[in-house]
């Protein structure tokens, strides 16, 4: 793996992104920051659809089923167009204490219309009413049900995985969780997107000198207190920290993140790490993509779904 050191440059950004990146900011200054709100008054604006987030758009193809979880009932939001050729397993970001299942149904739609996969995402227990491990545990339990049941349920056991921001976190954690515990190892790729691969902060986070762009390092430290609210697990615990877990026997990887993003030491350090562990893994770099980028009608964004789309569906071919 070679990473070109221009694109780390401020001359490899575009005008476009550096419009949109000084439009957000200017938005986004002008709000409250996410560390300054409770948790329940961060989901009652998305989901009145008043954040910048814009409204909540539900798929029509999307539909529930609930499972028996580790703290009971569990729910999985299923989004089925056509006859899947395979199953991605998504799990939504939101630092571990925001977001939803349902909340991803745009990008969870366009993922099965692009792959032919069917998508199944988890909607796991949020944090700080259910800190962590109650988060991972219910990707696991999701996970363990999907390859029990992918067969009979969708007609094809051909299964994918991935996530973005805390999503990727748990979905890394997921596959070291179902390797360690029923020995599958057959997953067939995995879409990681700018994840939080130690919420304990990784240089970039701890050093990010830049405000208003969705995330710095007082949200990032916001959400790990959350999640972690007494005693940090830290390092020791892969399924909290999986940049520190055993690697080996995981499935290619597709890792993607912008340069102004303050997880880019993440995702730079688990490619790594992914690689030296034996595994394939390609990492996409997209010069001046803030975090969340991808969720924006702008050419990185664009480019980035796109990538991702074409990788899930070659794994899954």
């Amino acid at each position: 793996m070679e990473i070109d050191p221009g694109l780390f440059r401020e001359d490899a950004i575009s005008d476009e992104t550096k419009t949109f990146n000084a439009q957000l900011q200017a938005l986004l200054s002008s709000l409250p920051k996410t560390s300054s709100a409770t948790p329940d008054e961060i989901r009652a604006e998305r989901r009145s659809g008043q954040s910048f987030w814009g409204p909540v758009v539900h798929s029509d193809h999307a539909r529930n089923i609930v499972i028996e979880g580790p703290g009971g009932a569990l729910e999985l939001r299923i989004i089925e167009v056509g006859t899947p050729r395979g199953v991605y397993l998504h799990i939504h970001g939101g630092g571990w204490v925001l977001g939803g299942a349902d909340l991803s149904d745009v990008a969870n739609e366009a993922m099965a219309l692009a792959t032919g996969c069917a998508v199944v995402s988890v909607d796991y227990r949020l944090a700080p009413e259910h800190p962590y491990p109650a988060g991972i545990e219910d990707c696991i339990a999701g996970a363990v049900w999907l390859i029990a049941h992918a067969e009979e349920t969708f007609g094809t056991d051909v299964l994918t995985i991935g996530g973005e921001s805390a999503g990727a976190n748990l979905a890394a954690a997921t596959l070291l969780g179902v390797r360690d515990r029923v020995g599958y190892s057959g997953w067939r790729g995995a879409n990681l997107v700018y994840g939080s691969y130690l919420p304990g902060g990784t240089p970039s986070v701890h050093h990010w000198d830049q405000d208003g762009l969705v995330l710095d390092s007082d949200t990032m430290m916001w959400f790990r207190d959350h999640y972690s609210p007494q005693e940090e697990p830290g390092i020791d615990d892969p399924l909290y920290a999986p940049l520190y877990g055993r690697l080996d026997a995981l499935p290619p990887a597709l890792f993607s993140v912008g340069t102004r993003d303050p997880l880019l030491d993440d995702t730079l350090f688990m490619a790594m790490r992914w690689l030296a562990a034996g595994n394939d893994a390609e990492l996409a770099i997209y010069p001046g993509g803030i975090h969340g980028f991808d969720a924006f009608p702008i050419e990185i964004g664009i480019a980035a779904r796109q990538r991702m789309h074409a990788f899930i569906a070659e794994a899954a071919s």
